[in-house]
């Protein structure tokens, strides 16, 4: 149940910092691709691996997300 709970507040965390969207919902992103930082995407991996029931959902749930480095060690959130 924590697990949501803190996925609910790095969302919210993440509307505040960078969206100017409202009533929850976020803004649509610009061309700038620096918004996610290397931090956010640690914060964000820790916030699925809470969530995840086993070793294999973490890993199918951080793929999906884009939140897996790639071959050139950059993970596609950052590019």
């Amino acid at each position: 149940m924590s697990g949501s709970l803190e996925v609910r507040n790095f969302l919210m965390q993440q509307d505040t910092v960078g969206g100017t969207g409202y009533a929850g919902v976020p803004a649509q992103r610009s061309g700038d691709t620096s918004r996610v930082t290397d931090d956010q995407v640690q914060k964000a991996r820790l916030a699925v691996a809470r969530g995840a029931l086993d070793a294999e959902d973490c890993r199918l749930l951080l793929d999906m997300l884009g939140l897996v480095p790639g071959d050139d060690g950059v993970p596609p959130v950052g590019r």
